[in-house]
């Protein structure tokens, strides 16, 4: 019986691009599932369903929260976007996997991110911008000079099915011919250079067999990233400290670090940890029973093999407007506000005022 992928629709999502992109990789740790899976037998019932290994069906779904439903009930596998470079975490289907109950992430496929401005064959006016909130916030500068007011959508690609007489839909540049639409004007992002994370959810019985299926199929793979669920289950004053000790004392590489309010309960927090290591490993599996009898509640909310990461230096010009950089005068030197010396101060006045240049700058 064959295995849906399922994807935000309509076709031409970059949830779509990124189904496609995934496609392959877990098609063959598939066939590598189906030649270790044993005959079934009754007497052994298991929580994943034995891979046939046949390819995947890729499949649209309507919502986000359709795909984890469907996942969550074994009726498939999912594709979610997770993280964009621009405008960060998409917080709904981290959220929805915070509190899924049988979801996790096997593997994460990056997508560059591009839009394009549309417009139907008749249209009349032009007063809005149809896109994803997401696409909307990335094409804010466009939006701002054309003058549209933004009009949010449940993808991309439904904006542009959907698109009405007075509006411009941006998207992928594949919804231009999947959708009959005359370009605009091109590249209309803010930033170029974007890009946006994709998990690919399944069942965690499945999760088990297809990541024992990757490591067997390649032997050299073995550099993992998991992304972890943390909850403390008492406030106060070192409680966020006392969880990043444990990771810090596993000699674990933590490379991102976020925090969820919990809904409707003033001063409570789940945070979301990303770490360059998998379950398996005995530091990790340490960290993880030194933080659950330590008062924490604790989820593996996905484990996949670690691409490349960049590790660029922060330039001067990628700081916002503001505050004390290294070496400002502010931090230690005695200029006064505009950059000059400030002659004739004593010890205590310039300490005075070195707080008072870093508090307000």
């Amino acid at each position: 019986m064959t295995t849906s992928l399922y994807y935000l629709g309509p076709r031409g999502t970059f949830t779509h691009q990124a189904a496609m992109l995934a496609a392959p990789r877990l098609n063959a740790i598939r066939r590598a599932m189906a030649a270790a899976s044993p005959a079934p037998s009754s007497a052994a019932p298991s929580s994943a369903a034995p891979c046939d290994g046949t390819d995947l069906a890729i499949v649209e779904a309507p919502t986000a929260a359709d795909i984890f439903e469907r996942v969550s009930r074994h009726e498939g596998w999912g594709v979610i976007a997770w993280e964009n470079n621009v405008e960060g975490y998409v917080v709904p289907n981290l959220d929805a996997l915070l509190d899924a109950r049988d979801v996790v992430g096997i593997d994460r496929v990056s997508v560059d991110i591009a839009f394009d401005a549309f417009v139907s064959d008749d249209h009349g006016e032009l007063t809005e911008a149809a896109a994803h909130p997401h696409g909307l916030a990335q094409c804010a500068g466009f939006l701002r000079t054309r003058g549209l007011r933004p009009h949010p959508a449940d993808s991309n690609a439904a904006a542009c099915r959907d698109i009405g007489p007075h509006q411009v839909a941006l998207g992928p540049r594949l919804c231009g011919d999947l959708y009959g639409l005359q370009t605009l004007e091109r590249n209309v992002q803010d930033f170029q250079g974007a890009r946006t994370d994709f998990l690919v959810i399944v069942p965690r019985g499945t999760a088990r067999a297809y990541l024992e299926a990757e490591r067997r199929l390649d032997a050299d793979a073995d550099h993992y990233e998991s992304i972890l669920g943390l909850v403390p289950l008492h406030t106060g004053p070192g409680t966020v400290a006392t969880m990043l000790d444990v990771l810090r004392d596993a000699g674990l590489n933590m490379t991102s670090f976020i925090s969820r309010p919990i809904k409707g309960r003033d001063g409570t927090y789940s945070f979301i940890a990303t770490i360059d290591a998998a379950p398996w490993k005995p530091s990790f599996r340490e960290a993880l029973r030194g933080m659950t009898t330590s008062d924490t509640w604790a989820k593996t909310l996905a484990v996949y093999e670690r691409r490349d990461r960049p590790d660029p230096p922060i330039s001067a010009w990628m700081l916002p407007d503001g505050g004390v950089r290294p070496g400002d005068d502010g931090a230690g030197g005695t200029s006064d506000a505009d950059g000059a010396p400030t002659a004739g101060e004593d010890r205590k006045t310039r300490q005075e005022r070195e707080e008072r240049e870093l508090l307000w700058r």
